[in-house]
């Protein structure tokens, strides 16, 4: 199974941390978030990895070569201009093949076990957590009937 890794925005809302560096490479315990996910992704199986970058992109891929020091294959999804998260999918799909896929954030840290996403019969599968106590209302709500709203 391939992965995605989503890490082409410009992480607006960090402004004075994202200046001169895009999101996915500040640091958090010592080596940037994107590599938390990389290596998370490894541990799962996963080594078929394509990020789309378009926000100081060669950062990104200057720093993350081609994958080897992490046991991985990267691919980069280059966007001139931003296309946002399902954009940045349809971008990466002939990289992605025509197999299901995993598509996560290169801004966020997560124990989540990656290797228990197995092909179900349904066309997609959504990881949601708690909402934090700084965004309460989330940017997804869960409903008991599983339906997913976009507004909270």
């Amino acid at each position: 199974m391939k992965a995605m890794i989503l890490a082409a925005g410009i992480g607006k809302r960090m402004q004075e941390l994202t200046t001169n560096t895009p999101k996915p490479l500040l640091h958090v315990n010592e080596q940037p978030i994107i590599v938390h996910q990389i290596k998370s992704l490894a541990r799962s199986g996963i080594t078929e990895i394509i990020i789309n970058v378009h926000y100081y992109a060669d950062k990104i891929i200057d720093y993350l070569g081609d994958g080897s020091r992490y046991n991985v294959n990267i691919i980069y999804s280059r966007e001139d201009e931003l296309l946002e998260t399902g954009g940045g999918i349809i971008n990466a799909l002939p990289l992605l093949g025509n197999k299901p896929f995993i598509v996560t954030s290169g801004d966020i840290i997560t124990d989540f076990d990656f290797a228990k996403l197995k092909p179900l019969n349904s066309i997609a599968h959504l990881i949601l957590v708690n909402n934090p106590e700084f965004n309460p209302d989330g940017d997804f709500y869960l409903h008991a009937n599983q339906n997913i709203s976009l507004d909270g």
